[in-house]
């Protein structure tokens, strides 16, 4: 939609899976004239690395479980859009945090802009380490419902666990699932949201995903639209 060209190069269709590292693909890219990288690597601090050995523009797509600021910054339009304003909003992250690179993304941005955060989920997702943070975990997603603006649903990030950190699915959704019970403690005003893919039935109920609350499309509908400026920005274009 911008005009550009592009180039999309895979993990597993490039020389990487011959041994090259990322170093020399870096050298590449460089070769090639890139004006612009979006990287998404399982490793994190790929995107940091590669942009310090390169003079392209490098654009975090997802490093691992350390962050994915573009989704970090949707999910802040999409707030800012329904509600004027962040500063001052309790925000309420709900799911697997300690594996998730969205709900970094979401903690910095958020405190930055003044809202007032709460992580819920199992104790063995959410550690009370993240209190570093200045966030405040809980583990009781009851309690905290009914004080909350938003609500952002993250689903189990499975791919990157290596144990069981939960007795099983049904245990989950008991204790943390947005059932359409406990959606009747939230305020009438409060926006739910969940960066997806969504899984229907653990982590939110299939009516709330699609009900008047859910602001779930609009953040897809926003991402093309931040995104979009997140690259025509980092393409070198000056301000107005």
């Amino acid at each position: 939609r911008l005009s550009a060209d592009i180039v999309n190069i895979s993990a597993s269709a490039s020389s990487l899976t011959k041994g090259e590292t990322l170093k020399d693909t870096a050298r590449v890219l460089e070769a090639n004239h890139a004006d612009i990288i979006v990287l998404r690597h399982s490793s994190a601090g790929a995107p940091q690395f590669l942009a310090s050995r390169i003079s392209a523009s490098v654009i975090n797509a997802g490093d691992g479980a350390h962050e994915h600021p573009t989704q970090g910054l949707l999910d802040l339009y999409t707030i800012r859009d329904k509600r004027g304003s962040v500063a001052g909003l309790h925000v309420a992250i709900v799911g697997d945090i300690l594996f998730s690179r969205v709900a970094r993304s979401n903690i910095f941005a958020l405190l930055k802009l003044g809202a007032r955060v709460t992580l819920v989920g199992p104790s063995t997702l959410v550690p009370r380490d993240f209190e570093k943070l200045g966030v405040t975990v809980s583990h009781d997603l009851e309690e905290v419902l009914p004080t909350v603006d938003v609500v952002n649903l993250l689903r189990i990030q499975h791919e990157r666990q290596r144990k069981e950190y939960f007795p099983g699915i049904g245990e989950y959704i008991r204790l943390f699932g947005l059932t359409k019970a406990r959606a009747r403690l939230l305020k009438s005003d409060c926006l739910i949201m969940h960066p997806g893919p969504v899984n229907r039935g653990v982590e939110i109920d299939s009516e709330l995903a699609d009900g008047p609350q859910s602001v779930i499309l609009d953040q897809v509908t926003n991402g093309l639209a931040v995104r979009m400026a997140v690259l025509y920005l980092c393409g070198g274009v000056a301000r107005p």
